[in-house]
């Protein structure tokens, strides 16, 4: 009787902690509307660099799948200042890619006196990737290595492909 109930004790914490865990994989990507009211999807993560400085990143694409996707970085104000145009260095392993600074497309960002957000082109390094890797991302003179999971990287890709509606 004793072992009967020690299993079934056993079973009912397994049960509960897969419940109460979240799952690693779950995706962060949302559907969300963007300051004009068009639907865009995005994934929103915070990652810290190696000098530990905490950095928004914000993967979105706005219409359908196919339309660019584009990566925002934002540090916090007052302890970073970006300059633009300032490409973003993307390494993985060997590879490397520079993303094209688009900050200045973004009226909002162009005229925001803070300087703590710059924009990116992503889909240059989303075409390029076939899983889902760390990536390492350097902006000359203010990020000297943000690390990237591989979790978040496969959300962006999903920003990439996921449908609207």
């Amino acid at each position: 009787m004793g072992l009967l109930r020690r299993l079934l004790l056993s079973v009912l914490a397994a049960v509960l902690l897969l419940l109460v865990t979240p799952g690693i994989a779950v995706a962060q990507v949302h559907e969300h509307q963007d300051e004009n009211g068009a639907p865009m999807v995005r994934s929103l993560e915070s990652l810290r660099d190696l000098d530990y400085q905490s950095w928004q990143a914000v993967a979105y694409r706005t219409g359908k799948p196919g339309n660019p996707v584009v990566l925002r970085i934002v540090g916090y104000p007052g302890k970073v200042r970006l300059e633009h145009p300032t490409d973003l260095v993307v390494q993985a392993g060997v590879k490397e890619w520079t993303l094209p600074d688009i900050t200045l497309e973004n009226k909002a960002l162009a005229s925001d006196s803070r300087d703590a957000a710059a924009e990116f082109a992503l889909d240059p390094l989303l075409n390029d990737l076939q899983n889902n890797r760390p990536l390492r991302l350097y902006l000359d003179g203010v990020l000297n290595e943000l690390p990237v999971p591989p979790f978040v990287v496969g959300e962006w890709r999903q920003v990439q492909k996921a449908p609207l509606g």
